[in-house]
């Protein structure tokens, strides 16, 4: 790219913006993002938590020199959290003021405190007011959690990407941010939302993946040991857990195990820091018996066949 900051200009470009910030991806990938950019278009990420979907907006913003503006979404979410609100206390002294100075002109009061030196901008409204000609990334993240009215009136501002604040006017996005759009599929999402996106599935990945994101994420954790966590944690999602480890997980693992001095695994190591590995009780207390030792075997003898 002859600039650094533009949007790539093919797929191979888009896999390179995503290595070069430590974003290990398949081709597949890239080329959603790549065309998510191009036709600017939301890219709608779905998957189980921790694999990674977050991260891809994190690393657009960084790579592409963009500001990364963040929704995180919840249930209960409403336009007041999300889009804008009213400094209320602070038009309720300008209107003291007005009144103390003998201001009675009720038209003038009413338009000075709805003007936007009162206005709270969030995250909805912050994305499009993009600041420099660069928009924003703009990370709409675990969609799901949110109600279905909430669903729908974000329908409406991807669609055009604006929003009509009554006192005020409509406020239409110069350039439409890089949008992305996360969920955890705890709920579908209505497929009148989905066709406006571009859509990927962010699956687990394989080990060869997996042991290239410990290596740059866990630079300095033993090679041999970063080996045998990534394996471990492979035979871990293909049994029937509670909830298997992400991604964020294998990193977390490999982390604690750097900080412990750790060079291999060994059954007592395992028990003793699952905790960063699983989140749940009963899958604790599963591997943390004779499964999780018999896992470390055929790890082991897994990885010395292929020596």
């Amino acid at each position: 790219m002859s600039d650094a900051h533009a949007i790539p200009a093919s797929i191979d470009e888009t896999l390179t913006l995503l290595n070069a910030n430590d974003y290990v991806a398949g081709r597949d990938l890239a080329t959603v993002v790549f065309l998510a950019l191009k036709m600017k278009r939301p890219l709608f990420l779905e998957g189980e938590a921790g694999v990674g979907k977050t991260e891809i907006a994190k690393v657009l913003a960084k790579g592409l020199d963009r500001p990364l503006i963040r929704l995180q979404c919840y249930e209960g979410l409403d336009v007041a959290s999300a889009v804008y609100e009213w400094n209320y206390p602070a038009q309720m002294l300008e209107i003291r003021m007005a009144e103390a100075t003998g201001g009675t002109d009720r038209n003038a009061i009413e338009k000075g405190i709805f003007s936007d030196k009162y206005l709270i901008r969030r995250p909805v409204l912050q994305a499009l007011e993009a600041k420099d000609g660069r928009a924003p990334v703009f990370l709409i993240d675990e969609l799901d959690r949110t109600d279905e009215a909430f669903e729908a009136f974000l329908l409406e501002v991807l669609s055009d990407y604006q929003v009509t604040i009554p006192e005020i006017g409509t406020i239409k996005a110069d350039e439409p941010p890089i949008v992305i759009i996360t969920t955890n599929r705890t709920r579908e999402i209505h497929d009148a939302l989905k066709r406006r996106c571009l859509y990927h599935w962010v699956d687990y990945p394989n080990a060869e993946r997996e042991l290239e994101i410990v290596r740059r994420k866990v630079p300095n954790c033993n090679a041999d040991l970063s080996r045998q966590v990534v394996a471990y944690v492979q035979k871990l999602r293909t049994i029937d857990l509670f909830k298997n480890p992400g991604v964020a997980e294998t990193i977390d693992w490999a982390s604690a195990l750097t900080e412990l001095d750790r060079m291999a695994l060994d059954p007592q190591t395992v028990s003793d820091t699952l905790g960063t590995l699983l989140k749940y009780q009963e899958d604790i207390a599963r591997i943390g018996t004779g499964e999780g030792r018999k896992i470390l075997d055929e790890v082991k003898a897994g990885l010395a066949a292929a020596e």
